[in-house]
This record gives C-alpha cells, sequence and structure tokens, in this order.
C-alpha cells in the first residue's frame, strides 16, 4: 500500500522514520512519498520537501515567508491528491497539517491518520472541531490526551511514546563507555552540561547564548552542543568562540554521557528524563513579559515541558519567557551539578515515575499494525 506522510521538524522526522520501519514490517510491499527530513529519507521512498524548508517559527518570520508556506501547502495538496495514497498520515506540526487535513477530506476519501496529535490541550482547543470533521483515527503518544478527547467526545489510541522506543533501541545497542565517547570526540576529561538549545534558528538565537554565559559560572564543567539537523556548522561560529564544542547527529550519545543539560523546550525535554540525565528548561522569547501575561491568563496547562506534563506535577525546573535569566539559569544548574544535592537526587526519583507513566516500548509497531489492519479492513 501507499503511504504520505508530512513532518515539520527533526523530532516528526526521527518519529516518521520508526513508524515508516515499523509499517514495512506488516506490509512489506509499502511505498512512501513524504514531506520530511534525512531520516525518513534512508527509510526509502520519495522525499518531496525537507522539513527545514517549511519551518518558520515566531509571528515575524511566519508573517515574512507567508508566500513560501502557501506554496509549499499548495504543492503538497496537490502532489497527494495526484498520487492518490492509501493513506495520509500526519505528523504533529498543526498549522500545516490541520490545513492539509481539511483539503484532503473535503476532496478526496484517502482515510487520514494523525500520528502523535496536536497539542489543543494547551492551546487552539477550538480545533477539537476540526479534528473531529477531517481525521479518521488520531494516535497519541502522551497518556494524559486520553481524558481530555474523552471529554470532547472523541476516542483516540493512546500506543506508547516513540521517544521510549528510540531511547530503548539506542541504548540496547550502544556500548560506549565515558572515556570511549570523550576520546572518540576529542573532549576533555570534565563532566559535561549538554546544551539542546532548538532545531530552529530563532529558538537557538534566543537561548544559546544565555546557556553559554551561565556555564561559565562553572569552569569545572565542558558544555557541549547539540548541533540541529539541518542548521549549517557555520551557525553555530559565533557561539564556539564562547569555548563551547558541538556535536552534530549525536544527541543521543551526548545525552547518554552527560551529567546534566540545560533544554529548550520540547520532546528533547522527555529524551533527556528518559537518558536520566537532570535538567533546566530553558525558552527565552521575544517581548518576555507579554509572553508570561499569555501565558499567564490563556494557555490552558501549568507547565510547558512534556516531562512536567505527564508528571502532572514541577519535575524540572521551567525558565520561560521573563523567568528565563542569567540569575535563574546559573542558580539551577548549580543545584543540579552535586552528585549528591537534594534536588538532582529528587529529579531522577521522578523520572522513574514518568518513565512508568509512558509504558513500554513499542508505540511505531503498535501504531503500524493498527493503521495497516485498518487500511486492510476497508479493502
Amino acid at each position: 500500500m501507499k503511504y504520505y506522510l508530512i513532518v515539520g521538524e527533526a523530532s516528526g522526522d526521527l518519529h516518521a522514520s520508526n513508524l515508516m520501519r515499523a509499517i514495512k514490517k506488516v506490509d512489506e510491499a509499502a511505498e512512501f512519498r513524504f514531506f520530511g527530513g534525512d531520516l525518513m529519507s534512508a527509510v526509502g521512498g520519495e522525499r518531496v520537501k525537507h522539513y527545514r524548508d517549511l519551518a518558520y517559527m515566531g509571528f515575524i518570520p511566519v508573517l515574512l515567508h507567508l508566500r513560501t508556506i502557501f506554496s509549499n501547502m499548495s504543492r503538497c495538496k496537490r502532489d497527494i491528491l495526484s498520487w492518490r495514497p492509501d493513506a495520509l498520515i500526519l505528523v504533529d506540526y498543526p498549522g500545516f497539517n490541520m490545513s492539509i487535513a481539511e483539503y484532503v477530506n473535503r476532496d478526496s476519501d484517502i482515510p487520514i491518520y494523525y500520528y502523535i496529535s496536536p497539542k489543543i490541550w494547551a492551546w487552539k482547543e477550538y480545533r477539537i472541531k476540526n479534528i473531529k470533521r477531517d481525521v479518521d483515527e488520531l494516535f497519541s503518544i502522551l497518556p494524559f490526551e486520553v481524558e481530555f478527547f474523552a471529554g470532547h467526545n472523541y476516542k483516540i489510541r493512546y500506543i506508547g511514546n516513540p521517544c521510549v522506543d528510540a531511547v530503548d533501541a539506542f541504548l540496547k545497542s550502544d556500548n560506549e563507555t565515558d572515556e570511549e565517547f570523550r576520546a572518540a570526540t576529542n573532549l576533555p576529561e570534565k563532566p559535561i552540561v549538554a546544551l539542546l538549545a532548538g532545531s530552529r534558528k530563532q529558538e537557538i538565537k534566543a537561548n544559546l547564548p544565555l546557556m553559554l554565559q551561565a556555564m561559565k559560572e562553572y569552569p569545572q564543567y565542558q558544555p557541549v552542543i547539540a548541533g540541529a539537523p539541518g542548521i549549517d556548522k557555520d551557525f553555530y561560529a559565533p557561539y564556539l568562540a564562547e569555548g563551547a564544542r558541538i556535536l552534530y547527529g549525536s544527541t543521543y550519545r551526548l545525552l547518554k554521557h552527560s551529567h546534566a543539560a540545560l533544554v529548550t523546550s520540547g520532546t528533547a525535554t522527555l529524551e533527556t528524563a528518559l537518558f536520566r540525565v537532570p535538567q533546566v528548561v530553558c525558552y527565552a522569547t521575544p517581548m518576555a513579559k507579554l509572553y508570561s501575561w499569555l501565558k499567564k491568563h490563556f494557555l490552558k496547562v501549568k507547565f510547558v515541558s512534556l516531562v512536567n506534563l505527564i508528571a502532572g506535577s514541577e519535575v524540572v525546573r521551567e525558565l520561560v519567557a521573563a523567568d528565563m535569566t542569567l540569575d535563574n539559569v546559573k542558580s539551577e544548574i548549580g543545584k543540579l551539578l552535586p552528585e549528591d544535592s537534594p534536588r538532582r537526587l529528587t529529579m531522577l526519583e521522578e523520572y522513574d515515575r514518568v518513565i512508568g507513566i509512558l509504558g513500554e516500548a513499542g508505540a511505531s509497531e503498535r501504531a503500524a499494525d493498527i493503521m495497516v489492519r485498518l487500511l486492510q479492513s476497508k479493502k
């Protein structure tokens, strides 16, 4: 059968690639066409557009690139109807994908599966109407979403979290010691603090300078930047002048061998927890005071990090918008660095609770099995 997938960022590329592999196990004749990234291309199929050509974040960048965004969207819609897949699989990225779902549902009978559901429980709850109308099956990777959507009389499928799959597979296949890692990457014998500053240029510009400045307070530790896929090395050059090192394509290796981390909110916060690395969530924004006011009055959830949302309590400290100051970053990371610090030990205990809530690995396989069985039943 033919599957058309759409992702809009690096984490979507990772999870979609794992889903594609799982689909191939139950549908050996599977064909793929997609808007995606390098990891999806490695699985096979035809890439129509790279996700880095789609990703614009923030009001001003979106406004400046409206023509490109609409052009990509129109091309995608035409391409789907022209290729006539047996299923359209949307992966997160709701601003783009919800428009695609509406169009495809209106103008075709192609089944629409949403893998990694839009986070409407945090923002834009009104989108539930569009989901009910346009999406045939919604696959959730966050356990608390089941209750939220049930409250809207919409049944979804919780299939586990693909981050658990990805981290579990990495840890089973990687036997590299700390010493071997440092030797292979030419890092000195210092404990590592990983800096995961986001996957988009706007995020990196906003967060990485403060992260690096804060780490100057702790010269006995070495900051190592996880280079974002699709971001040129030249972009990081000014930050490397501050004395940090950078590793590309090695985020999981870096986390495995890190003592602590400064992490921009997103999937990376959950991946960091799965590696049991104590972290501070950092998310600087333009007009920070306005964002903090909007968060207080309009955001429907107490937290922005997946770790805290899953736990239902503050496991990791979130420094968002107005709270993202140099003094706060220095203070919070300082609480996590000593091996025997109460804050560090409590966080590690809470990580184990979060991992238990998520359940066992196998999300990609469970989703693939359901999707293929549904399609086969239609045929």
